[in-house]
């Protein structure tokens, strides 16, 4: 086949050298022909007549084995023939049956951060052999490691630590992507709670997700969770919980919504192992008595949401035409990583297409990548002739969610490996991390038949606010190429000005960020690499400051994505080179600055000198350093008295205001004169500085 024809790539079946466990297709073969036939596998036959394989079931007809092949697997994941493929949990993780669900709900209006009193209390909870165990997970830490999983995890019967009570609430976070590890009552409606680590790890406490049952309205409940390890929080800067009622959503309609008063996130005193821990605590009144409620961090998407998803478009007769699902790989706890090609279906047509890639959850508690990854797909799979130019256009692979495993089980950063996979892209350990591998290697057959213009990672940002890019340095490379790798982030902030903030961007490689998709993805050979980093909170832009982000505001950034797209790759050129003209104006502001800051603290320097002649130092021994500042430090000692210090330092300090004013004044004229003489020294642009360059009208479509 031709390298120019997009048949062989719009195709490609890159699927797992491995197939899945025999046992559940064991099963189902058995339920269905229990009354015919025996059936197993060749593997589970000691007779050395039989290869041990997994292609071949053996049916007992008439008195003797019968082999025949097993039936092919659904090369796509999904099918209109059957149901999901089922979720595999590590054996021992105790699973409840119960299946929960939450409806898609945007609230009316913004919601506000929550802006601190100052009478928020740090509430101390000394450890008492009075206080109640009201909920206690089964230790996941049997083994040092992950060993095998099965669907479903652990079936044997759970146990709660304590009967149903009137007055206890009950917990439970034994369901997908649910994590809590313990809660103590420690006052009547007080209750302290443990969320677990990462699978397989001892750290990245952060995200939680759990319910809680036997409710009473009306009660002013504390809640409060004692081991983050992050000293720095968004609960700081306002974030709130967030919180879903199922009475709430099947009287009312009314999802998950933002909550909490007293909120407070402080370093408390159960540091242990030399390390510290960080408590978050919360007051809430439920608005119902006897209601099943749940608490997150953020906005849960589970693996099944995914499913569910990805089988609406397969089952729909139009998007199922330009969007082909396939497995990419295999965890290593035998759940699918689906990889999406998105396309309009070749007309005889030899085009050489770009192509365009996005994945997201490669850390599973960073929910809020795969609402901006379910808003991209809503729109590129849509209707709309902007997204049918970019089908036109593009040939798009989008891996959805690369870390299913640790969205299923509730992790925050890590895979059932233990490790973050997003510093592992340079592994060679395929059976390791098998999604960044596979990954990679994707990318890597596709750029040998096309250019890939852009590369993005969907990720949250627990620590700052907006939705921001990082990117790779360039400057080693030519001016030109490291300021046309800012292009794209500077249109998506003209785009989306209430959310997206280019000020926020950063574009450097720091040797612990060298095994992340976005730097191995650049040394590639890919100019446009990205990490788009999604804030928990909320925005501090525009008509959308002081407010959190819904799943709307985060789906809308994917129409974004697309709509910056097709500025950045428009035939009329307009918009492109006015970005990079900006961009340039940007950098020789910032040069001026800092030679200005060069400069000023050349000042400073001759200032402190002038001061300390002031004080009666003989000029020709200021010209030794050390003399001079034995001779400084025996000066200082005469002054005996608070009064004479601060007469001395207020004499100063005017003597050198008027030497700044007049030296500063002759540098600038100076650097008026030259300053096309600049050179580029720096990349990182600052808010004072692009301030103005973001005031100017930049062409803007309505969102659809």
């Amino acid at each position: 086949m031709s390298e120019d024809s997009e048949k062989e790539d719009y195709s490609d079946r890159t699927i797992s050298d491995e197939d899945e466990s025999d046992a559940d297709t064991f099963m189902k073969f058995v339920s269905e022909d229990i009354h015919q036939c025996a059936l197993l596998t060749a593997d589970s036959i000691s007779d050395p007549f039989f290869p041990r394989t997994t292609q071949i079931l053996l049916e007992y007809q008439l008195g003797r084995w019968v082999p025949r092949l097993r039936e092919p697997r659904d090369l796509y994941g999904v099918s209109s023939s059957g149901p999901l493929s089922p979720t595999r949990w590590p054996h021992n993780c105790e699973v409840i049956d119960e299946k929960v669900q939450h409806i898609d709900w945007t609230p009316f209006y913004p919601e506000p951060v929550y802006i601190p009193t100052g009478l928020e209390t740090e509430p101390v909870y000394p450890n008492s052999k009075e206080d109640t165990v009201v909920y206690l997970a089964e230790d996941a830490y049997k083994e040092p490691c992950f060993v095998y999983s099965r669907v479903g995890g652990n079936r044997t019967p759970l146990k709660q630590p304590v009967d149903n009570c009137d007055n206890t609430l009950m917990f439970e976070a034994r369901f997908e992507s649910g994590n809590l590890q313990k809660v103590v009552k420690v006052a009547e409606y007080e209750y302290q709670l443990t969320v677990r680590p990462d699978l397989f790890t001892n750290k990245h406490t952060q995200w939680y997700y759990f319910q809680v049952t036997n409710t009473q309205a009306g009660i002013v409940y504390r809640f409060t969770i004692i081991n983050f390890t992050k000293p720095a929080s968004l609960y700081n800067r306002g974030m709130r919980p967030l919180f879903y009622s199922e009475k709430e959503a099947k009287s009312h309609n009314i999802g998950w919504k933002r909550i909490g008063d007293q909120i407070k996130y402080y370093r408390n005193n159960q540091g242990q192992d030399g390390r510290h821990y960080f408590s978050l605590t919360w007051t809430f009144q439920f608005p119902h008595n006897k209601d099943t409620c749940y608490f997150a961090h953020c906005y849960p998407y589970t693996y099944t949401n995914l499913q569910e998803y990805l089988s609406s478009i397969n089952n729909d007769p139009v998007r199922s035409k330009f969007c082909k699902i396939r497995v990419l790989c295999h965890t290593i706890a035998r759940n699918m990583v689906y990889v999406l090609t998105i396309t309009t279906p070749l007309k005889n047509d030899s085009r050489k297409r770009k192509a365009v890639i996005l994945t997201a959850r490669v850390h599973p508690g960073e929910t809020n990548s795969s609402w901006i990854m379910k808003g991209f797909l809503d729109y590129i799979l849509g209707d709309s002739s902007d997204a049918e130019l970019l089908r036109d256009t593009f040939i798009f692979k989008v891996v959805p969610m690369l870390n299913p495993d640790g969205v299923i089980v509730g992790n925050y950063r890590c895979s059932l490996a233990g490790r973050d996979l997003n510093r592992n892209y340079t592994s060679v350990l395929k059976e390791s991390f098998p999604s960044v591998w596979h990954t990679r290697n994707m990318i890597r057959r596709l750029m040998e038949k096309r250019e890939v213009i852009l590369y993005c990672d969907l990720h949250g940002h627990s620590r700052k606010e907006n939705i921001f890019m990082y990117g790779c340095d360039g400057r080693d490379r030519c001016k030109a190429v490291y300021l046309q790798q800012r292009i794209f982030p500077l249109m998506l902030s003209k785009n989306c000005p209430d959310k997206f903030s280019f000020s926020a961007c950063k574009f450097k490689v720091q040797k612990s960020k060298e095994g992340t998709g976005r730097v191995v993805m650049w040394k590639m050979g890919i100019r446009n690499s990205f990490t788009m980093e999604v804030t928990f909170c909320g925005s501090t832009l525009g008509n959308k400051r002081g407010t959190h982000f819904n799943t709307k505001d985060l789906e809308s950034m994917g129409y974004h994505f697309c709509d910056s797209l097709l500025d950045y790759c428009d035939p009329d050129q307009t918009k492109y080179y006015q970005c990079l003209k900006e961009l340039e104006e940007m950098e020789k502001r910032i040069n001026l600055e800092k030679v200005l800051e060069d400069s000023d603290a050349s000042l400073k320097e001759i200032t402190v000198e002038l001061e300390s002649s002031s004080r009666g130092s003989d000029s020709s021994e200021s010209s030794d350093s050390q003399t001079y500042l034995l001779k400084l430090t025996s000066q200082k000692k005469h002054l005996k008295t608070k009064k004479e210090r601060n007469s001395t330092i207020v004499s100063h300090q005017n003597t050198r205001k008027e030497q700044e004013v007049c030296n500063k004044g002759h540098l600038v004229q100076r650097h008026k004169e030259s300053n096309s003489d600049v050179k580029d020294t720096r990349t990182n642009v600052s808010d004072d500085c692009i301030f103005e360059y973001f005031r100017r009208q930049f062409p803007n479509k309505a969102l659809v």
